[in-house]
């Protein structure tokens, strides 16, 4: 090195420092992990478009309440850090109409992929009156649900104890464990196919998951309920949990009972024809569980 040449110091490549360390990064070793941008957002970008308006039709409406026929796959309540649509604010929209202020008040739910009636009171002091003595102001509670297998009899009640577990299912617990709470339903075949049956069920008791459990513990799991152990999903035309919250009568004070009517969807009786019967036949089967636990909620 020639004299009063100043020594620079030799920086290993990828070093800070190093010229090519801005210009030209290291190459990555390995797949590329995903790239998590708006993508994974819960929430649409502006170059989406706006989101799919959800509605429901609005079925029965007085001072006290308002009722409507709820579709499949439309929450009653926005899950828990959601900001999707929920029938909840379909029915404060309602109540804004003559009260700006106004919000409605959830007094019972139905789960997001059933469908049919669900009641909500016009606001919180309505809700109280009726959350107070609810089991004895509805009268009746009525479901119709399509169901895999043949039933042995004509109609029967299914009674047991239900209880709920940390991961929020519900399985069949011996009579007066602690926690299980008894549940009542009573049920007669509406139709049969060779394949499915159509039900028409009767609350006595309203415990979480209460049709659903008992039917899939029965053997006749509610058609494209995958939860609970539906062996097959239905197929083309009938991609749902095939359950439907059909009548709801209820006691209003000063005004007698009130009955709130959404007739089954169609598709569940048209489901018994035995052109669809062979084509659900031909479908591959599906033994989906939920992760975690079965109708017994057994860890697996």
């Amino acid at each position: 090195m020639p004299s009063g040449t100043k020594r620079i110091p030799r920086i290993p490549p990828g070093a800070p420092g190093h010229p090519r360390a801005e210009a030209d990064p290291a190459p990555h070793r390995g797949p590329r992990p995903e790239r998590k941008g708006r993508e994974a957002s819960p929430h649409r970008t502006a170059a989406e478009g706006p989101p799919k308006r959800a509605s429901a039709r609005l079925i029965y409406e007085d001072e006290a309440i308002l009722a409507f026929d709820k579709p499949v796959g439309l929450p009653v309540i926005a899950p828990e850090g959601s900001r999707a649509r929920c029938l909840l604010d379909i029915a404060s929209e309602v109540v804004a109409r003559k009260n700006p202020k106004g919000r409605a008040a959830v007094v019972h739910r139905i789960d997001r992929d059933t469908s049919g009636v669900v009641i909500f009171a016009v606001d919180g002091r309505v809700k109280r009156l009726l959350m107070e003595a609810w089991d004895e102001l509805v009268t009746r509670r009525l479901y119709v649900a399509l169901v895999e297998g043949s039933m042995e009899a004509g109609s029967g009640i299914l009674d047991s104890w239900l209880k709920e577990n940390r991961a929020g299912g519900v399985y069949r617990a011996e009579p007066g464990e602690r926690g299980a709470k008894r549940a009542v339903t009573r049920w007669r075949v509406l139709a049969a196919g060779s394949r499915l049956s159509l039900l028409e069920l009767e609350l006595e008791t309203g415990r979480k998951h209460q049709i659903r459990v008992q039917l899939a513990d029965a053997g006749h799991a509610v058609a494209g309920d995958e939860r609970y152990g539906s062996p097959k999903v239905p197929p083309r035309g009938l991609g749902r949990l095939c359950l439907h919250a059909a009548i709801i009568e209820l006691e209003l004070p000063g005004r007698g009972i009130v009955r709130i009517e959404s007739p089954p969807p169609p598709e569940f009786a048209a489901a018994l024809s035995p052109t669809w019967q062979q084509a659900w036949s031909s479908e591959p089967t599906s033994r989906r569980r939920p992760s975690g636990t079965n109708t017994r909620g057994r860890r697996r």
